[in-house]
C-alpha cells in the first residue's frame, strides 16, 4: 500500500468514526467504565508497550497511561479516543469502555516511539511520574513455557502488530473491526499490522493473553541496588533530621499535630455535618435489641468492643471518615462512594484488634472501618463497603482485622458458633474456631491473600436458621458461598454441594476487589462421556451478584470424573469452559445457560462436548464441526484446535447462544 492509499484510507476511517460519534459521554461514564474495567485496560497497555522498557517499568507505565485516560471534559463517542463505530453488543452498551480503551492504545503507541531531537517528546514516551514505588521492582509472575514463547514473539513484533495482535485475540475485534480501529488511531499501514499479528500465532493467543504473565494488576516484588539505596538514604537522613527539628518546633504541644489525628482541616462548619461528627450522637444499639426486633441485620447490631468509649478516638475516626488527609489509605468497594456521613452513624464495633485500635461503622447503606496504629495517630486506614439492602445471612459478620496472611470477623449477635473449613477438602472436617466477649474470632487463614490454591479456609457460621459459608475475597464485608439453582440457593451444607465446590475454589480469585455480595454454584447439567470406562462429567455454572446491582461474573464449568486423590488431598480443580460480566445468565432473570469444551478421551479422540440448563430443546454446533442433537447434551467427534459455534433452541423456539 503506498503512502497516499495509507492516507485516504486513514481519513476515510476517521470520517466514519466523525460520523458515527452522536451519543455524548459524560466524563463519570468513562470514569466508570475506567473503574469497573481497569485490570483488563492495564493489561492492554502492558501487552501493547514496547518490551525494551523492561517489566518494571511496562507495569508503572501501564497503570500510568490508564489512570491518565479520563477526559477533562464531556466529550462524545470518537472524540479524542479516536474510535470507529462500535461493532460489538458490548461496546454499544458501554461507550464509556471503548473510549478509554482508545485513549489507552493510542498512548501505548506513542510511547514506543523513537524520540526526535528537533521535536518535544509525547507525555506516552517518558517514565512516568505516578504511581511509583521506591525501593522495589514490580513484575508479574512468571507463567510457563507456552506464555513465554508468546511473549518472545509479541516482543519481535511492532507496537501496532502488537496492537493489532491483542485486539483480535484478547479484545475478539474481527480483522474489519481491526483495521478500522488501527487507521482510527493514526497507523500509517492497518492491513501490514494484521500480517504481523498473524506471525504472532492466534492458536490460544486469547488464553495465554488473560494468564497472570501479563497481569500487572498481579505482581511479584524485588528489591533494587541496596547498596547505592544505602548511600543515598544516608544523605536523605541528614536533610530530614533538620526537617523533624523545624516541625517539631512548630507542632502544636498537647494533642501532637492536631486532635483529629490524620484528618485533613476542616472543610465546612454547620449543625448537620458537626453532629455527625460527634461522637456523643453517635447511635448506639442495646445489646438484646436484636432479641425483639422484626428483622436481624446490621442495624441491630449493639455497639461491642473494650473502646467504644473512648471519645478522642471515635472522634478521630469520624473526623478521617468526613475529611480524610494525605495521609490516611483509604479504599471502597466498586459502586460505593466515600463520602462523609449523612448524620450520626451507627457505632458497631471499637477495640484494639491485632496492634491497631479498629472502629466499625454503619450508616445505613455502608459499613465503614477506620483503623490507626496503637503507638500513634499520624496515619489510618478507612475502607469503604455497600450493605444496602442486606438481609440476615448477608449481616452475619464483618472483617475487623486483617494482616498479610490472617483476617479477623466481628460476627452478629445471634451467632450461636463458627468453624473453619478448608473448602478444597470436601471430606475435610470443621475446626472449632474462638471467639472473645466482644464477637470477634482468633485470627484465620485468608485466601484473599495467597497466590496460590494449595488451600481454601472458609468460614462456617451457625445461627438459629442453619449453617452459613463465608469466604473473604479483600473486602470488609465477607461472601456468601451457596449452591442450586437460580433463585433457590442454599448454604454448602451437603457433601454433594462440598464436592462441588472443592473442585470451584480455585476460581474465586477471579472474583476478588469487585464488590461481591455472594457466590453461587449450580450444577445444571450431567453427560456421560464418550468411549469406554470414561464416566459421566458434570456441568456448572458459578454466579457472582455484587452489592451494587451490575458488575457480576458468570462462569461456566466442566468437571470431568476426578480420580480418587486420598484423604487429606484436594481434587482437582474443574476446566473452565467460558466466561462472562454483566451477563443475566445462571441468575434469576435468566435461569439458563448453554456451553462447551472441546474434550480428548483415553484414546486420544477429540470431541466437541456441550450441555445446556433445563428448558432447552436441541444443540448445534457449526464452523469447525458441523453436528446437532435433541436435547440439552450434544457429542460431536472432532479435531484438535477446532474452532466451534455453538447455539441452541429453547423449548419455545427461542434461541440460545454459548455463554460467552
Amino acid at each position: 500500500m503506498s503512502t497516499q492509499e495509507a492516507q485516504h484510507s486513514r481519513k476515510a476511517a476517521e470520517s466514519r468514526v466523525a460520523a458515527s460519534a452522536v451519543a455524548p459521554v459524560d466524563v463519570e461514564q468513562v470514569e466508570a467504565a475506567l473503574v469497573e474495567h481497569y485490570p483488563r485496560l492495564v493489561r492492554i497497555a502492558y501487552l501493547v508497550l514496547p518490551p525494551s522498557l523492561g517489566r518494571n517499568r511496562r507495569v508503572l507505565t501501564a497503570h500510568a497511561l490508564v489512570q491518565r485516560s479520563l477526559p477533562r471534559r464531556r466529550t462524545a463517542v470518537g472524540d479524542e479516543a479516536a474510535m470507529p463505530a462500535q461493532r460489538r453488543p458490548e461496546d454499544a452498551v458501554d461507550p464509556g469502555y471503548a473510549y478509554v480503551r482508545g485513549r489507552v492504545l493510542r498512548q501505548a503507541l506513542e510511547a514506543g516511539l523513537p524520540l526526535r531531537r528537533r521535536a518535544w517528546p509525547k507525555r506516552a514516551q517518558l517514565p512516568p511520574l505516578l504511581p511509583m514505588v521506591w525501593g522495589l521492582r514490580l513484575f508479574p509472575r512468571s507463567g510457563g513455557a507456552d506464555e513465554l514463547a508468546l511473549d518472545q514473539r509479541m516482543a519481535a513484533l511492532s507496537g501496532p502488530g502488537r496492537a493489532a495482535y491483542v485486539l483480535r485475540c484478547l479484545e475478539r475485534q474481527g480483522d474489519a473491526e481491526v483495521r478500522r480501529m488501527l487507521a482510527a488511531l493514526g497507523v500509517e499501514d492497518p492491513k501490514a499490522a494484521l500480517a504481523e499479528a498473524d506471525r504472532a500465532g492466534a492458536a490460544g493467543g486469547a488464553a495465554l493473553l488473560e494468564s497472570p504473565e501479563f497481569d500487572p494488576c498481579s505482581l511479584q516484588a524485588r528489591p533494587t541496588d541496596l547498596m547505592r539505596r544505602r548511600q543515598h538514604t544516608k544523605a536523605a537522613l541528614a536533610a530530614g533530621a533538620a526537617v523533624v527539628v523545624c516541625g517539631a518546633l512548630l507542632g502544636m504541644p498537647g494533642e501532637g499535630w492536631g486532635r483529629d489525628g490524620a484528618a485533613a482541616p476542616p472543610y465546612a462548619r454547620n449543625p448537620a455535618s458537626e453532629a455527625a461528627l460527634d461522637p456523643a450522637k453517635l447511635r448506639r444499639v442495646a445489646p438484646a435489641a436484636w432479641q425483639r426486633s422484626s428483622r436481624a441485620d446490621f442495624t441491630v447490631w449493639p455497639a461491642r468492643g473494650g473502646l467504644v468509649d473512648d471519645e478522642a478516638l471515635l472522634r478521630r475516626a469520624l473526623a478521617v471518615w468526613a475529611r480524610p488527609g494525605t495521609r490516611v489509605q483509604a479504599s471502597a468497594t466498586p459502586g460505593t462512594l466515600p463520602g462523609p456521613p449523612m448524620g450520626p452513624p451507627q457505632l458497631l464495633f471499637a477495640g484494639e484488634v491485632d496492634g491497631a485500635r479498629v472502629v466499625l461503622f454503619h450508616d445505613g447503606l455502608r459499613a465503614v472501618r477506620y483503623a490507626e496504629p496503637v503507638d500513634g495517630t499520624d496515619v489510618a486506614a478507612l475502607d469503604f463497603a455497600r450493605t444496602d439492602g442486606a438481609d440476615t445471612a448477608a449481616s452475619t459478620a464483618l472483617v475487623v482485622g486483617r494482616t498479610h496472611a490472617n483476617v479477623r470477623y466481628l460476627t452478629a449477635p445471634w451467632v450461636r458458633g463458627v468453624a473453619v473449613r478448608d473448602l478444597l477438602l470436601p471430606d475435610g472436617k470443621a475446626r472449632a474456631l474462638e471467639r472473645d466477649t466482644a464477637g470477634v474470632t482468633a485470627p484465620m487463614q485468608t485466601p484473599a491473600a495467597a497466590s496460590d490454591c494449595r488451600s481454601w479456609d472458609v468460614l462456617e457460621v451457625r445461627d438459629g436458621e442453619g449453617t452459613r459459608v463465608l469466604t473473604d475475597l479483600g473486602e470488609i464485608t465477607p461472601v456468601r458461598l451457596t449452591s442450586g439453582a437460580p433463585g433457590r440457593p442454599v448454604d454448602v451444607t451437603g457433601a454433594g454441594a462440598r464436592r462441588e465446590w472443592a473442585r470451584t475454589a480455585c476460581l474465586l480469585p477471579s472474583m476478588r476487589a469487585l464488590g461481591v455480595r455472594s457466590v453461587n454454584s449450580w450444577r445444571f447439567a450431567e453427560q456421560e462421556l464418550p468411549g469406554a470406562g470414561t464416566g459421566r462429567a458434570a456441568w456448572l455454572c458459578t454466579r457472582a451478584e455484587t452489592w451494587r446491582g451490575p458488575g457480576s461474573r458468570v462462569l461456566a464449568q466442566f468437571q470431568p470424573p476426578a480420580p480418587d486423590a486420598g484423604p487429606g488431598r484436594p481434587l482437582p480443580s474443574g476446566a473452565l469452559a467460558a466466561k462472562a460480566e454483566d451477563s443475566p445468565a445462571c441468575g434469576t432473570r435468566e435461569p439458563r445457560v448453554l456451553a462447551g469444551v472441546l474434550w480428548k478421551d483415553p484414546a486420544d479422540q477429540w470431541y466437541v462436548l456441550a450441555a445446556g440448563s433445563p428448558g432447552v430443546a436441541s444443540l448445534a454446533t457449526s464452523g469447525g464441526v458441523e453436528g446437532d442433537a435433541e436435547g440439552r447434551l450434544l457429542t460431536v467427534r472432532a479435531e484438535q484446535g477446532a474452532q466451534v459455534e455453538l447455539t441452541g433452541e429453547l423449548e419455545d423456539g427461542k434461541r440460545i447462544d454459548a455463554l460467552r
